[in-house]
């Protein structure tokens, strides 16, 4: 198994990060909390004309892909500078679409809803979100997306979004939906539904690893320039430590994402997407911790930009199933349960 990135995919991810750090999202980010979508649209269509969410699309539907690995590239990058929006509903709902439309028989109701909407989606002409209860039992950014889908067991339908729930990141905003029109039923629904979750659940751990790297980034920075009793704090084993075992933490869970991604399309995937997140959730808890832990006080404050990404570490944690429910996935997976 090869873990490297290759020479394109790694242009891939230094473009995305330029494009980011250039983007100002610290400000989007804020804007998207406050219910203001206008910058957030803007930076999903440049995200779109990057190749972001064409990886996620079948060629035959105007996308590059499913290419797992650029997805888990790109979904660092996003983590790393903490884009909002539903960009990981939106690619579970690509594969949602793509396997009930390939015209097999027992799939879509509409057929032309995956001829209509996957090509939206890879052009960064649609925000689509989704709830698959019990794991995930919201629809972020349900008032903002273009489509919203419910799948419960052999159906899927079109979800009515409620009153938008409070979240431990109010960038990241939960609707709860009840059931709308049936679109599609049957044994292939619950089939595709599961393979759709694993894809969400793989970029969701990418996006978990970007955001506790940043974190530890910007912690290491401040520990080196905040002095307290003449020296810098970095210089005290009692932060030094911590800081390690964040590194520790999340060089673990980074080559556990990108081995589940080499695992697409085989039947270890599930498994391994379950591995990946459980230790991408708790390295980016941890480093999120360690965070509020070095800079104090002002780690917690609105205007102080890494107070963002330490809440959405937090959100994340638990989005796409917690660390326990994948622990025991991986369990169930190893001993035949």
């Amino acid at each position: 198994m090869r873990f490297v990135l290759d020479a394109e995919q790694r242009l891939f991810g230094e473009t995305l990060g330029k494009l980011l750090a250039e983007a100002a999202v610290p400000g989007v980010v804020r804007d998207w909390a406050a219910g203001r979508h206008e910058r957030g649209l803007a930076l999903w269509r440049t995200l779109a004309e990057a190749g972001v969410l064409a990886v996620a699309v079948p060629q035959s539907a105007g996308g590059a892909g499913p290419l797992p690995v650029e997805l888990v590239t790109a979904f660092h990058e996003l983590g790393r500078h903490g884009v909002p929006g539903p960009y990981a509903e939106t690619v579970a709902a690509a594969v949602l679409l793509d396997r009930l439309g390939d015209g097999l028989g027992d799939g879509l109701v509409d057929e032309a809803l995956a001829v209509r909407w996957l090509p939206a989606i890879a052009e960064g002409e649609a925000l689509v979100t989704l709830a698959l209860p019990p794991a995930v039992p919201y629809a972020p950014d349900a008032d903002v997306a273009g489509l919203a889908l419910l799948v419960d067991g052999e159906r899927m339908r079109a979800a009515v979004p409620g009153e938008a729930r409070t979240s431990l990141d109010p960038a990241r905003r939960l609707f709860p939906v009840t059931p709308g029109d049936v679109l599609a039923e049957g044994p292939r629904v619950a089939a595709a539904a599961a393979e759709a979750y694993d894809m969400g659940v793989l970029v969701c751990a990418a996006q978990l690893v970007g955001t506790g790297r940043r974190l530890l980034e910007v912690s290491v920075d401040y520990a080196r320039t905040r002095r307290q009793f003449g020296r810098p704090i970095g210089e005290f084993q009692a932060v030094k430590h911590h800081l390690a075992d964040a590194l520790v933490g999340l060089e673990y869970a980074r080559p556990l994402v990108h081995g589940a991604a080499l695992a697409y399309g085989t039947p270890d995937f599930g498994r391994d997407v379950s591995a990946a997140k459980a230790a991408a959730s708790e390295a980016a808890y941890a480093a999120a911790k360690i965070a509020l832990q070095v800079h104090g006080a002002i780690g917690y404050t609105d205007e102080y930009d890494p107070s963002l990404l330490i809440r959405r570490a937090r959100a994340l944690h638990t989005a796409w199933g917690s660390p326990s429910d994948h622990r025991a996935r991986v369990m169930a997976a190893l001993t035949g349960g």
